[in-house]
């Protein structure tokens, strides 16, 4: 009997009372599973906490639903719409193109340009051989004629590639020549390389077309009995500015546009211009055939644009400023941004719904491990009624969604001084492409992952998980800690998520008195910096529960919230490095990598900045003179002693994992005050490269002052202010001993004055003392 195994994703991680939000859910090993809809309170089962505590929530789809197998198509390609078939060529024919290939010798064939139907064995193919050779082919149906060439594609490389059929004839022609220059490729013209090869042969077959072949880059139709049609001979590289003519280019034409010169236009069915359509906010996801029938072709799975061309030159760094040396598109064979699963079950959302973290439960089989699943989202009020905003760092949870270190990344085990410890849902994600990638990884192919989405099972997004690498919780479970103390306070407050303040801006954060962070929120675009910005400089008042927020800049479409873009290079920790010239991101045109090298360091907006991650061990918070003022007692109110926080649910510390600091040389703002700073970190706390120009030994927590998390706060104009808790495992201290204890009455003392109507505890104006009545002399 078949293991039984639920997965599932929803269309919509933000929605409000009423709407409409659909299931997609996969099943193996059984056709029917139990729903359950639930509020998520709290999702770390640390001994020490609460444990996994939910409520189960009344609505119109909880009992059993009938699930089944579902099949995703993973790989990035292009498909050209033709319904007159203009590009179903049966007679004379030339097919070209720039290509950078990522792994010609991967083992399978690649179909880089085609009209080829791999199961009927139909239509034309310009590709790789498994062996990676460049190869033409031509097919009929029962056979086949291949045509290949005599020396093999390197990878990293840039070349010209093209293949000719004269139909009389039947003579096939293959061109293939390096172009490259001292910047375009991974090796110069020193390296002793044969990147040429010009083969030609009679070909038996003229090529026949199934009439819905659908024209296609970077792969070629398939078929299998279950799923049906999909895509297959997926193709790892670069393409730029292909084209089809519907006779044979002799061979001082092919040189002509090799060297970069226009196509001609006698015979031109199709020349897609892959430099057509960038702006100064980026480009989409549709290729420009600026041919005569303006067959344009859209991309599936994202192929990533804003990446250089064949002619690259290495004196500009941005697709805005040369546009023309920018015709790379990226595609890899394990790209995956939308699972694209039939719709399970949509719910109505009930109108009285409250706000809060919520998930859709399925349970088969046993009803555990994986016969459990939980599919999550976030419901926001239809109109603000808290006076508190929890919001969710949904765009960091995509960064990390089904990171993969703990398989692919060597560094791991000595970075956190531990043994990752894996679970059932680790080893499942990590062995079914269609789990995806996120921006901790690189594709199969190498490259470093730049999109992640939400419309596909995140395993790492669910409660009660652990991250394998570091055996603590992890953001989204993590952050339901800070849920779980807000419902134990009743606070009354409300959810957002990232996706909202990217798409609304301030007007998201304005009606609330008072802004929670989660305990990471690492990645932020420019629309929620200067939101989050704005708002704390209109008096709002914002509690950074974290720590190395405000970090990375991404990107996300307004048409398509569920997909982040993230290019990760320069001075930082990174988990891979774009390539020269790609640091810019397609869908906005901005600069990727961290905020600081941008100009906006965080310390500009909360006071502190990324200066240490550690792991296996956290600290306690120590009081600060700063904390002692009269003005400023308020925040440590009932706190006795000096130590706050020698507790935790992550490594037993309210300072650790990850910490921010104090830094005026990189915007603290003046009038900010110490509250409490931690120390005594372990050596496995690194000082971050960011504050330091070289690397040197004494750079580790048992010798560098620098590396603690501060607790700061301050005023900021017109009667707001901000705390910042500099320290990820602040979050997870506050659920020890029923949330009563120190760190939990730090945090609800500034909550408290923060909600207040009226000017702050320490900005309030000092009542006026009377003049004694002056005495007649």
């Amino acid at each position: 009997m078949a293991q039984v195994k639920l997965f599932g994703y929803s269309d919509k991680i933000s929605v409000k009372p009423g709407d409409v939000i659909q299931f997609h859910v996969n099943a193996d090993g059984t056709d029917v599973a139990e729903a359950q809809l639930v509020r998520l309170i709290h999702g770390d089962q640390h001994p020490a906490g609460p444990g996994f505590v939910e409520e189960e929530i009344d609505c119109s789809v909880n009992g059993d639903w009938r699930v089944e197998k579902q099949y995703t198509q993973v790989g990035s390609f292009l498909e050209v719409a033709d319904p007159e078939r203009r590009l179903a060529l049966e007679g004379s024919l030339t097919v070209f193109a720039f290509i950078h290939p990522l792994w010609p010798q991967v083992g399978m064939r690649q179909c880089l340009i085609g009209r080829w139907d791999n199961d009927k064995n139909r239509g034309f193919g310009l590709g790789i051989k498994q062996n990676g050779l460049l190869e033409f082919w031509v097919g009929e149906g029962d056979e086949v004629d291949y045509l290949e060439a005599e020396v093999p594609l390197q990878a990293n490389m840039w070349y010209f590639v093209a293949a000719s059929l004269d139909a009389k004839t039947g003579r096939a022609t293959l061109y293939q020549e390096g172009v490259v220059n001292r910047y375009n490729s991974v090796l110069g013209k020193v390296a002793p390389l044969d990147l040429r090869s010009h083969v030609s042969e009679l070909f038996r077959f003229r090529p026949k077309h199934l009439a819905d072949t659908p024209f296609l880059m970077a792969g070629s139709r398939d078929w299998h009995e279950k799923r049906g049609h999909f895509v297959s001979q997926l193709y790892c590289g670069k393409i730029d500015r292909p084209g089809l003519f519907d006779r044979v280019l002799g061979r001082d034409e092919l040189d002509l546009i090799r060297s970069g010169y226009v196509a001609p236009s006698k015979g031109m069915v199709a020349y897609w211009d892959t430099t057509h359509g960038y702006t100064d906010q980026g480009v989409g996801d549709v290729v420009t055939d600026v041919g005569p029938f303006k067959l344009h072709a859209k991309g599936y799975n994202r192929p990533v644009r804003g990446q250089t061309g064949w002619n690259w030159s290495g004196r500009n760094d941005c697709f805005r400023l040369a546009p023309n040396e920018y015709g790379g598109v990226e595609f890899h064979s394990d790209a995956l941004i939308d699972c694209n699963w039939k719709v399970t079950k949509a719910l109505k959302l009930p109108d009285e719904l409250r706000s809060g973290a919520y998930a859709m439960r399925l349970r088969a089989g046993p009803g555990t491990g994986l016969g459990e699943e939980y599919i999550p989202f976030f419901v926001r009020p239809k109109v603000p009624t808290g006076r508190i905003a929890f919001l969710v760092p949904t765009a960091s949870y995509l960064a990390y969604a089904n990171e993969h270190l703990s398989f692919d990344a060597p560094i791991v085990q000595g970075m956190t001084g531990m043994t990752p410890i894996l679970t059932d849902i680790d080893v499942e994600m990590y062995k079914n492409p269609e789990f995806g990638h996120g921006c901790y990884d690189s594709w199969a192919d190498g490259q470093g992952v730049c999109y992640s989405s939400y419309r596909r099972p995140v395993v790492n997004m669910r409660p009660k998980y652990r991250i394998s690498s570091m055996d603590i919780t992890w953001q989204y479970p993590a952050d339901l800690s800070v849920i779980a103390w807000l419902e134990h306070h009743k606070y009354d407050y409300d959810v957002l998520t990232d996706e909202d303040l990217d798409l609304e801006g301030v007007a998201a954060l304005k009606p609330y008195r008072c802004v929670i962070s989660g305990t990471h929120p690492e990645y932020y675009s420019e629309r929620m910096m200067d939101a989050t910005e704005d708002y704390i400089e209109d008096g709002g008042r914002y509690i950074y529960l974290g720590a190395n927020g405000y970090y990375c800049n991404v990107a996300i479409r307004e048409d398509e919230p569920w997909v982040l873009e993230c290019r990760k290079f320069g001075d930082t920790w990174k988990a891979w490095e774009a390539r020269p010239g790609e640091h810019y991101m397609a869908t906005t045109g901005q600069k990727g990598g961290p905020w600081k090298c941008l100009g906006r360091p965080p310390q500009k907006i909360m006071g502190v900045g990324f200066v240490s991650e550690g792991f296996g061990r956290s600290e306690p918070f120590f009081r600060m003179p700063d904390s002692y003022e009269p003005t400023l007692s308020w925040i440590t109110e009932g706190i006795e002693g000096e130590i706050i926080g020698d507790f935790g649910l992550a490594y037993n510390g309210a300072a650790g994992v990850e910490l921010d600091r104090y830094d005026l040389t990189l915007g603290t703002p003046p009038n900010a005050k110490v509250i409490a700073s931690s120390g005594g970190h372990t050596d496995n706390y690194i000082t971050h490269v960011q504050v330091q120009l070289h690397q040197h030994p004494g750079i580790t927590g048992s010798y560098d002052y620098r590396v603690r998390g501060d607790i700061t706060y301050f005023a900021t104009p017109n009667d707001g202010a901000v705390l910042s808790c500099s320290s990820i495992a602040f979050g997870q201290a506050l659920p020890v001993n029923g949330f009563e204890n120190n760190v939990s009455r730090l945090l609800a003392n500034v909550v408290n004055a923060f909600v207040k109507p009226g000017p702050l505890p320490d900005t309030a104006p000092v009542e006026a003392v009377p003049k004694p009545e002056s005495v007649a002399s």
